[in-house]
């Protein structure tokens, strides 16, 4: 998964002017697309850090409170305004993607603004909180080379210092209103902020770039930073951090809900129509996407029954999904970086292979790194982009939090998923497409991006991974995982099922082990709706190869397909389809 919030958008608004003369339309689009990129990331600093756009280091979003909630919707209103005024016939057919792509991202960041999400502004899965704690550990995007980059970051601390006061803020108003985290979330939050708090500064996470000065520091600037840094972790950070403890033990866990789902806060149940729309890009209803995932979850349980046989397990499924969580075969590992070390493995194993499916691909360096220790616990595998100048790669982190009980089955399918060709491949290209708007290169639809990655899961075998049944079952319980999310997303959020009803579904359906699984079903708790992307986008991208198979017969090359699909980058799945049907069209 990757660790990227859906964008938002603006600062401070300049009118643009367009031009509505149709030879004309091209240049002031052009300009329209660009200024909307400016706008976006002075909405969104965290992002464009993150996006290695780098002129927005210093600031922070306070996304919580109502001035900037205002001003979202002022950006959205005027570029709604502002496409009005575009010429769309005029424009190229990349062009007329970016037209639509803007025009979907201010309705669906207009339905957004309706809700009363901004009251919960902090869960354990991601958001500013933990995105501020990976910029501190100074091995993350932001920047520590110059002493403009330490003076950006210390700026940015002492925004962070405020931006929990607001936070506080809004979360009170959320008890007023009914609106809270549930229980259990708020219990795996507290030990975010606890973890931050050190008796000496020298161990504080914020600390960690004074340990990385760059050579060229005089002693001078050393001392100094060292100074600063230390004055306010110690005076502004750690108050903050243990302000924050205090309320979320005394106040806010006692408000806390029983209930799992948003459907049961006011307004709920309309936010989960939105995140759904957001998160899957297109029309479909809860409903039918909980339809659509109990027929996914029937459908991979006959081919985990196939493999079951071929092994010569003699029990039941459920029966089988023990064996395979409690397998001591199935975790081998006794050092963190065996479990590195595996990951190589089946990089090298895919390398001589990947030429033969893809004719483009990308230049962004990518490495293997283990997740961080101060968010290990808590944390999924993910990938997040390198830079899009090459100066920082592509990383695919992998959570170890204890390698005993690390089971393995899984690892040839995650990391085709994570990393190559998933998302390395897919976001890479993206970044690197010089014919893309910026706003482009940088941007993310998760129904695309994860179900591209969920896709490419698929193309194990013919690259030489999958040989070992067990691996192979890995691959198919992995694509139930993503199967059950569409029924336990919806259940909880649209229909009222428990936490410990999504948690049971899941231990009869999943190979996962029982920590894992209550961790992905809290993690659906916090972010209702984004668990629905992968599943969707992989099924709209293989009913579109289904189709060009069928209609170019001999003439279909899945190199091309594979381009056509990714050259272009992250859009909704509407746009897609109508790219691909235009290939084909064009292909006979």
């Amino acid at each position: 998964m990757r660790n990227i919030k859906v964008i938002t958008s603006l600062f401070l608004l300049s009118v643009i002017m367009i031009n509505c003369k149709s030879n004309d339309a091209t240049v002031d689009f052009k300009q329209l697309t660009e200024t909307y990129f400016k706008e976006k990331n002075a909405l969104n600093p965290l992002d464009a850090t993150q996006n290695g756009q780098n002129d927005y280091n210093d600031q922070l979003q306070f996304e919580m409170t109502d001035s900037y909630r205002k001003k979202q919707g002022e950006f959205f209103d005027n570029y709604a305004a502002q496409l009005e005024k575009v010429d769309f016939e005029s424009l190229s057919d990349e062009e007329k993607n970016s037209y639509d792509i803007i025009k979907w991202e201010v309705e669906v960041g207009k339905d957004l603004l309706k809700q009363n999400a901004n009251l919960t502004p902090i869960q354990q899965f991601w958001g500013t909180h933990l995105t501020m704690a990976q910029f501190g550990s100074a091995e993350s995007a932001q920047p520590f080379k110059t002493e403009k980059d330490y003076t950006n970051f210390q700026k940015r601390m002492e925004l962070y210092s405020v931006w929990i006061d607001s936070a506080i803020v809004y979360m009170k108003k959320g008890i007023k209103k009914g609106v809270v985290l549930p229980e259990v979330l708020t219990q795996k939050v507290i030990p975010q902020f606890d973890d931050m708090v050190t008796p000496k500064v020298e161990d504080n996470l914020f600390y960690s770039s004074i340990k990385k000065f760059p050579e060229s520091f005089s002693a001078q600037q050393k001392e100094q930073f060292t100074k600063e840094y230390a004055s306010i972790i110690n005076t502004k950070l750690v108050p903050q951090f243990q302000k924050m403890s205090a309320f979320l033990k005394t106040e806010y866990l006692p408000a806390s809900r029983k209930t799992s789902g948003i459907g049961a806060l006011p307004g709920g149940n309309d936010l989960y129509k939105t995140y759904v729309k957001q998160w899957t890009t297109t029309e479909m209803t809860p409903e039918e996407i909980h339809e659509l995932g109990l027929k996914e979850v029937a459908r991979l349980k006959a081919e985990m029954e196939k493999v079951k046989a071929q092994v010569g397990f003699k029990g039941t499924i459920v029966e089988f999904f023990d064996h395979i969580r409690n397998s001591k075969e199935l975790k081998p590992f006794k050092k963190p970086e065996e479990v590195i070390a595996n990951f190589e493995r089946v990089y090298e194993i895919i390398k001589p292979n990947v030429d033969k499916f893809f004719s483009l691909q990308p230049k962004t360096k990518f490495e293997i790194r283990r997740t961080e220790a101060f968010r290990e616990k808590t944390a999924s595998a993910e990938y997040v982009q390198g830079a899009a100048d090459g100066s920082r790669p592509g990383i695919f982190y992998v959570p170890i939090p204890d390698v005993n009980n690390y089971n393995y089955y899984g690892d040839e399918d995650l990391f085709l998923h994570e990393a190559i060709p998933g998302h390395h491949f897919q976001i890479s290209l993206q970044q690197e497409n010089a014919l893309l708007p910026d706003f482009r290169k940088f941007n993310w639809f998760g129904a695309y991006g994860e179900g591209w990655a969920l896709y490419t899961e698929s193309l194990g075998k013919e690259l030489g991974l999958y040989k070992d049944p067990y691996q192979y079952f890995g691959m198919l319980g992995n694509e139930m995982l993503r199967a059950v999310r569409l029924v336990v997303d919806t259940g909880m959020h649209n229909k009222g099922w428990s936490r410990e009803q999504a948690i049971e579904y899941g231990m009869n359906n999943l190979a996962e082990n029982e920590s894992v699984i209550v961790q992905e079903v809290e993690r659906y708790m916090a972010i209702p709706g984004q668990a629905l992307s992968y599943k969707i986008g992989q099924l709209k991208i293989l009913e579109l190869r289904k189709k060009a198979e069928t209609e170019l017969g001999s003439k279909f090359d899945i190199k091309k397909y594979h381009q056509i699909v990714l050259e272009s980058g992250v859009m909704p799945l509407a746009l897609l389809e109508k790219k691909v049907t235009n290939w084909i069209k064009a292909s006979k």
